[in-house]
């Protein structure tokens, strides 16, 4: 069957572990020269090999990686993150938040607290955020294809607060900025007297699916405070996006 010779070939890749040249590719799996190339041209041309070296080198596509860490469930990529939000969440003494993408929408999937139970501070909770209107989700959409942000301008966009933007012209310029200085902030767009910051959390070549955020009270959330809070989140993210990458090779293992 046609599909068992894909997946042949990507299975002879992925074993591989280091870019393969087609010749070498046509060697290991014994297929006829024309069909070997004819696979490997469909395979990347829907993004499932990549060609990282030239035309004639292959490595695991960026779709096939995405599609591979959307497989993970939100308990395993919890586990593997949970110590360094931790260790966030005490560094900068405020709640730390990773949130996710998926099926077109961006869920706050787990949240650590910071380790002084003296101290004030807002725990975000769990569950769905507006695409235009909180940080963890205009990260992510401001760094998605242009088509998906199109489909965010292009839909309804709820007024949660006075500081809500709602039209097309201001949420694109944001989704603009936000690419810009590398992080989102949310100042009282959802809730009156509350801010966040949020980093994307970039995992090789497939875009960003995940972000790390935080979130405070508008009197501490100033303007200066989320700036240095964005630089180090994006620092941050760096190590979530090596546990999350870690985990996932370990399952694939």
């Amino acid at each position: 069957m046609h599909i068992e010779r894909l997946i042949h070939v990507l299975e002879t890749v992925a074993v591989a572990g280091r870019p393969v040249s087609a010749s070498e590719l046509q060697s290991a799996t014994g297929l006829p020269r024309p069909t070997c190339y004819r696979l490997l041209q469909t395979l990347a041309e829907h993004r499932l090999l990549g060609e990282p070296e030239g035309a004639s080198r292959y490595v695991i596509g960026e779709r096939l990686v995405r599609i591979a860490l959307l497989g993970q469930s939100d308990i395993d990529v919890c586990n593997a993150t949970a110590p360094t939000l931790k260790a966030a969440a005490i560094e900068l003494g405020e709640a730390v938040f990773l949130s996710r993408f998926r099926a077109q929408s961006v869920e706050i999937i787990h949240v650590e607290t910071p380790a002084d139970p003296t101290r004030s501070f807002i725990h975000p909770g769990l569950g769905d955020r507006p695409m235009h209107a909180c940080s963890c989700s205009k990260v992510i959409a401001a760094f998605a294809e242009k088509t998906f942000r199109d489909e965010i301008l292009a839909g309804p966009m709820r007024a949660y607060t006075e500081h809500t933007k709602t039209s097309k012209k201001a949420v694109d310029r944001e989704f603009a900025a936000i690419r810009l200085r590398g992080y989102a902030e949310c100042v009282e767009e959802l809730e009156l007297g509350v801010s966040s910051v949020a980093a994307p959390v970039r995992i090789g070549n497939i875009g960003v699916t995940f972000s790390i955020g935080t979130t405070g009270p508008i009197r501490r959330f100033n303007a200066a405070l989320r700036k240095q809070v964005g630089e180090r989140l994006i620092e941050i993210s760096a190590k979530v996006a090596a546990a999350i990458r870690l985990h996932d090779a370990r399952q694939s293992a």
